[in-house]
């Protein structure tokens, strides 16, 4: 089982592979190069990126990631209002100050280098970067980010007999690495998937710090829609995609006590919309989000709780840890089995993951048991199976932003329709996994985060492409 502390992590946008994972790659190689070397000995640092990592980077801020980490700055504690100010000297002035206090010489476009057509074997999003020491030798090391903020060195991925993408407890109490066998877990002990999840992880950790972390996950995710409801104006990248949640926050605000509001037996999908679209608007312009599992299906799980928290009057701060724990169980399924990666399966890893996390873990809070919960997550994933990634200009916006607006109400749905029935379902959740792994196999690269295909490639000359040098440059969130 994945832990809750691994599969949700508190990142910075817009995405968790494209952008916390390299960031954390770059804090992994420095640690590294400091093992082996002085600091001072450090004369040069050239980054080579591939695959989708290099088809679409620029417009999700790769290189602008790996130059946050190489500073010294972690996608959990930097400051998003201030990236611009860190990243100042290096395209002013030519100069990168290594973990914040040794500078070298610097250009970006001389010593970042763009392979989109080099796939490296392990996995489509890897990155390499290679310092220059004073005695004129090289140190180098070469990291996938294999999603969700996930990263594994060459070295490990060389390693056929150890899955590094998935961190696993060995000896936990209740054991699963399928639905069959969480299912049958359950029922031996009689245990929630929440309780049994909860037991696992207090297996290595005291409740109350394991409690503390969950609510921290779920105040962030609060705070981000906070946030994405506050603020206006255009998202950078260049396709001059407005900000949407602001206007849409004031607009059902105002709405809520009028005689036509209180009669709309539909009211909560609009706010589960607003509070989707606040998240993800956050996610693109580069502020902090909680990868769930991904940063670009940041926007599900929250907006699922912010239903719970909002229009069901069973809500508790106990009941959202178990919402947190239960999906936790389903995004360590998909992970271990499949894939939570829009590189390596399209968005359906992405989005219909996540879907089906939030779906399952609506079913526990509405009274689900297991086998409900696990029919709820069969169908969010099967209701996105074959869903593809193909992002305009190379950016998480369109049609990202929307996606998970769907993506949240279409959870909300499957939970409802699993706990109507009987936890039975003809399509088994293992089943549904792997036909998400054998899609996303069989899915062309045009559809798999490279932005050569679908709606990517929509004709109108005022939509940028990744080729074109379209950067994110973060703004103040």
């Amino acid at each position: 089982m994945i832990s809750v502390f691994d599969l949700f992590k508190i990142g910075i946008g817009p995405s968790s592979s494209h952008t916390v994972g390299p960031m954390v790659a770059a804090n992994l190689f420095l640690a590294s190069l400091l093992e082996q070397a002085e600091l001072t000995d450090v004369k040069g640092i050239e980054i080579e990126l591939y695959g989708s990592l290099a088809a679409t980077g620029k417009g999700h801020a790769t290189d602008t990631a790996i130059l946050l980490g190489l500073i010294g700055h972690a996608p959990s504690t930097i400051d998003t209002r201030l990236t611009s100010q860190y990243l100042a000297p290096i395209f002013s002035d030519k100069q990168l100050i290594v973990s914040g206090s040794h500078t070298i010489d610097f250009d970006t476009e001389r010593d970042i280098h763009w392979y989109g057509d080099t796939v490296l074997p392990y996995h489509p999003n890897a990155l390499t970067i290679r310092a220059r020491l004073a005695d004129d030798t090289h140190y180098q090391k070469t990291y996938y980010s294999v999603g969700g903020g996930f990263v594994i060195s060459e070295e490990n991925a060389n390693n056929p007999d150890e899955d590094h993408a998935a961190p696993t407890i060995d000896v936990i109490p209740y054991p699963f690495n399928s639905a069959a066998e969480l299912l049958e877990q359950c029922r031996e002990h009689d245990l929630s998937i929440s309780e049994l999840v909860l037991a696992n992880e207090l297996h290595y950790r005291d409740q109350e710090e394991v409690f503390a972390y969950l609510d921290a996950i779920w105040e962030s995710m609060q705070d981000c829609v906070t946030r994405g409801c506050q603020n206006s104006g255009i998202l950078p990248g260049g396709l001059d995609v407005k900000r949407r949640a602001q206007a849409l926050h004031l607009q059902l605000c105002a709405e809520r006590n009028q005689p036509i509001a209180k009669s709309d037996k539909l009211a909560a999908m609009d706010w589960i919309d607003l509070y989707a679209l606040a998240v993800n608007e956050e996610n693109a312009n580069g502020g902090n989000v909680v990868t769930a599992p991904t940063n670009g299906a940041a926007g599900i799980i929250p907006a699922v709780m912010h239903y719970y928290r909002d229009f069901l009057s069973s809500y508790s701060q106990d009941g959202a840890r178990k919402f947190l724990l239960n999906a936790t169980a389903i995004g360590s399924l998909i992970k271990q089995n499949a894939s939570i990666s829009g590189a390596e399966v399209g968005c359906q890893g992405e989005v219909g993951s996540a879907c089906a996390m939030a779906a399952s873990a609506l079913a526990e809070i509405l009274g689900g048991d297991p086998a409900k919960c696990l029919n709820a997550a069969e169908i969010g994933i099967e209701h996105n199976l074959g869903l593809t990634c193909d992002p305009v200009g190379g950016l998480v916006q369109v049609p990202c932003i929307e996606r998970n607006a769907m993506g949240a109400v279409k959870a909300v749905n499957a939970a409802r329709l699993a706990c109507r029935g009987n936890g039975q379902h003809f399509v088994s959740f293992d089943k549904v996994v792997e036909t998400m792994k054998q899609t996303g196999a069989d899915m062309l690269d045009s559809y798999k985060e490279t932005s050569r295909g679908g709606l990517a490639i929509y004709a109108d000359n005022r939509i940028p492409t990744a080729t074109q040098g379209v950067s994110v440059k973060y703004s103040q969130c």
